[in-house]
């Protein structure tokens, strides 16, 4: 009885569990992968071992390189998928690191023929989803977000103009300003920063009339810069929400 309890319980669990990777029904519209900055080290390395971040500068470019040839592979060339990259941090960053990290990261748009746009600001990231190029003709079908995050945050910078702060940002505040219109109703959007399920997702559902699947707890990109091919995982404790 209690074997037969537990088969129950997976099947129910993989019925309402949220897949690491979701891609939209259609691959009809365009793909929105955004990376957020990386810390510098001058500022992290102030900190104990344990709460230090981005020993690595490629945290959150590889995982969207790597949705981004998923993409490719689930839907052709013939995909739209747009690329926003936090240029300060990476200006910063490479200075830091003396290494020509801008050319590293172009080096992936052409691969993969997807579209690079830098951004500055957390406007400017509000803008582009709302306008795109025509979003009459092509409405967002996919996004995902790459970066650190907190309940009510998606930081695309932080720790890299000043100390375990950010700079730019989209806040559950700015989330009104998003056009729903922007998206496909089918479209599957993802937060793959800590703990955006908590407060985030719920906003972004009652505002854009799609979900957002998010951390209740924490991810983790330690093991990003070892592991080519993989994506961020949830912590111990963590689980994805809509």
């Amino acid at each position: 009885m209690a074997m037969r309890s537990h088969i129950l319980h997976l099947l129910v669990w993989a019925l309402v569990a949220v897949p690491a990777v979701a891609f939209a029904q259609s691959g009809k519209g365009e793909f929105v992968v955004v990376s957020g900055g990386p810390a510098l080290r001058k500022w992290e390395n102030l900190r104990v071992g344990r709460d230090q971040h981005d020993q690595w500068w490629g945290n959150f470019i590889r995982p969207a390189r790597v949705h981004i040839a998923e993409i490719r592979e689930r839907y052709g060339r013939g995909a739209s998928i747009s690329w926003l990259v936090y240029r300060p941090a990476y200006t910063a960053r490479a200075e830091e690191d003396e290494e020509p990290l801008l050319s590293f990261i172009r080096s992936v748009q052409e691969k993969y023929g997807c579209r690079l746009v830098w951004f500055s600001s957390g406007n400017e990231v509000i803008e582009y989803i709302n306008r795109g190029r025509d979003r009459r003709r092509e409405k967002v079908v996919g996004f995902d977000f790459f970066g650190h995050s907190n309940k009510y945050c998606m930081m695309f910078d932080y720790s890299n103009q000043i100390c375990a702060a950010s700079k730019a940002w989209l806040h559950v505040r700015d989330i009104p300003r998003i056009n729903r219109k922007a998206f496909s109703s089918r479209a599957v959007c993802k937060s793959w920063g800590c703990h955006t399920g908590e407060a985030m997702s719920a906003e972004w559902k009652r505002h854009l009339g799609i979900p957002l699947v998010g951390a209740v707890g924490k991810t983790d990109y330690r093991w990003i810069w070892q592991n080519d091919g993989q994506l961020p995982s949830l912590a111990r404790g963590s689980r994805w929400v809509r």
